[in-house]
């Protein structure tokens, strides 16, 4: 692997992105073929509802915030149609993300429908948006397919959690996570990766919260480091192939996110499908608007949150 520029280096992605196919799109800045995804089969569709949020969380790798609109916010009548060209495509989920996806006005009825034709999946932080809509989201538990909620949840500490996320939230979380745990939904926890940390230790704290909180301490975790903001890059290392060799299976290779999902942005008025959740600050990964196109392209990992899943295997599915 070849090494970027350090931090103190960073380069805005909006400053190198070209069309696809050029030199930077194939080959890393030292000149090296860049490692690359060959897609499989379309199993997973994201959905990014927006980037608005009622939260203001500076580490937010969409940048969101109350009122944001860099991604504006989606509709049912944009999406309903690439649901079903997905399960056509034999898609096995639907997946939402934000911004936090409750605060978009048409996203339970999106939710509905999405749930009456395959399992949801939603990240969602199960604050105030949530809770004020608890009347609408119990009777998707109704609904043919499952939904499963990922509540982010940084940290075993009221104090460190609420300092990014603002004053309450942590207990706000906590109230949603037993809600909706109440009401029969299946919900785990997306927590934050410490430098040198224990993971067992830092989930038996999780653990011990939940228990006072009564709320099952058997929740799943998924880890996740810091992804950076939008349009930024971290100094991470870049992928080439010879990276990629190193992967010894192709199952190794198959856990890159862009090798079975696809995720649809909306851009001003149209919907775009980019190659994954990670990558919509870079229009280099937008591919169109046909799904099973998109799952017809190649996608160099060029993006340095590529290298998040190449090192720690971080994927934003749902836990197995």
């Amino acid at each position: 692997m070849t090494a970027q520029a350090q931090s103190a280096d960073r380069i805005p992605v909006t400053e190198i992105v070209e069309p696809r196919a050029t030199e930077s799109w194939t080959h890393t800045r030292s000149g090296e073929p860049r490692g690359y995804i060959d897609p499989q089969q379309l199993r997973e569709l994201w959905i990014h509802t927006g980037t608005a949020c009622n939260l203001s969380c500076p580490f937010c790798l969409e940048g969101s915030h109350p009122g944001d609109g860099r991604i504006p916010g989606m509709k049912l009548d944009d999406v309903r149609g690439y649901l079903h060209e997905a399960m056509d495509l034999g898609v096995e989920q639907f997946s939402f993300t934000g911004g936090e996806p409750f605060v978009i006005r048409d996203f339970v009825n999106i939710l509905d429908y999405a749930s009456q034709h395959r399992p949801c999946f939603v990240l969602t932080n199960a604050t105030d948006p949530l809770l004020k809509r608890r009347h609408q989201v119990e009777p998707l538990l109704h609904n043919a397919y499952p939904i499963h909620f990922r509540v982010s949840l940084d940290f075993p500490d009221e104090a460190r959690h609420d300092h990014d996320r603002g004053a309450g939230s942590f207990n706000k979380a906590l109230e949603g996570i037993r809600w909706l745990v109440d009401q029969g939904f299946e919900v785990s926890i997306a927590r934050q990766i410490d430098d040198n940390e224990d993971p067992e230790a830092v989930e038996d704290a999780f653990r011990a919260i939940f228990r006072d909180w009564g709320i099952p301490d058997t929740l799943a975790f998924t880890a996740f480091p810091d992804l950076g903001t939008p349009g930024t890059d971290d100094g991470s290392p870049e992928i080439t192939e010879s990276c990629m060799e190193k992967y010894p299976t192709e199952q190794s290779r198959s856990h890159f996110m862009c090798t079975y999902t696809r995720m649809l942005v909306k851009k001003d008025d149209e919907v775009r499908i980019f190659a994954c959740t990670l990558v919509d600050d870079d229009p280099q990964y937008d591919l169109g608007t046909s799904l099973k196109e998109s799952m017809e392209e190649r996608i160099m990992l060029r993006h340095h949150r590529c290298f998040a899943c190449y090192r720690f295997g971080a994927s934003c599915s749902a836990p197995s």
